[in-house]
């Protein structure tokens, strides 16, 4: 039995886990992430996954779209050695967690475009009934932590796939007002500011907390199959 667990990111935000379920579960972070921050939170959602007992965590960007010249000129750092997946590997997964950096309330454009060459899968319904989360990184408090997320729930839907929000689960951290703190109940989240700021051990706590609970869901979801 197999059930993966994906995290995706870009490299400028977004990620993937893939959760294996027989001896061990397989789970893959994918994400993409052009400065950092997305890379950040899918770590750790990478290391709240492998918690769980019987799954193994694994990271995955997606490609970038952007040439290098524009990537210097926006002062990209260069991508780490994380792989980038392809839609082939995306099928073997039994759940996913998605993380990518806001661009006017939505995804990033580079997670768009491979979510956009996934018509295959979405033909055949292969990632159909699998669970799946969201995480991402934003400029301001009101740059799109909830927008990103929401607006995201569509290339889920049209896939079949479920939805799985961390919703209240994190406790008390969800209710912090004396420190500013990305997140919501779609997901972990963090604020980029102009690019100085680093996700805060709370929001790394949160990222943490929602790759062991989606990681949860899904091996009990395979485990009822």
């Amino acid at each position: 039995m197999l059930c993966c667990f994906d995290v995706f990111y870009t490299h400028k935000d977004p990620h993937v886990v893939l959760i294996n379920d027989g001896q061990k579960l397989s789970s893959y972070d994918r994400y993409y992430s052009m400065y950092g921050h997305v890379e950040k939170l899918a770590l750790e959602i990478k290391k709240g996954a492998s918690s769980v007992e019987g799954v193994e965590a694994k990271l995955w960007q997606v490609p970038e779209t952007l040439p290098d010249d524009v990537l210097g000129k926006m002062s990209a750092p260069a991508k780490s050695d994380v792989p980038c997946i392809t839609t082939n590997e995306l099928a073997e997964a039994d759940g996913f967690v998605f993380g990518f950096p806001t661009r006017f309330g939505m995804m990033a454009a580079q997670f768009k475009a491979f979510l956009d060459s996934t018509g295959g899968l979405w033909r055949t319904q292969q990632l159909a009934g699998k669970p799946a989360g969201i995480f991402y990184s934003t400029g301001s408090q009101g740059g799109g932590q909830e927008t990103t997320a929401l607006t995201a729930i569509t290339q889920l839907v049209h896939h079949g796939m479920i939805f799985v929000p961390i919703g209240y689960t994190f406790g008390a951290g969800m209710f912090e007002m004396e420190k500013v703190k990305g997140g919501s109940p779609y997901g972990a989240g963090t604020f980029a500011g102009d690019g100085s700021r680093e996700p805060s051990e709370l929001e790394l706590e949160q990222a943490f907390h929602q790759g062991k609970y989606i990681a949860t869901i899904t091996k009990k979801l395979k485990l009822a199959a």
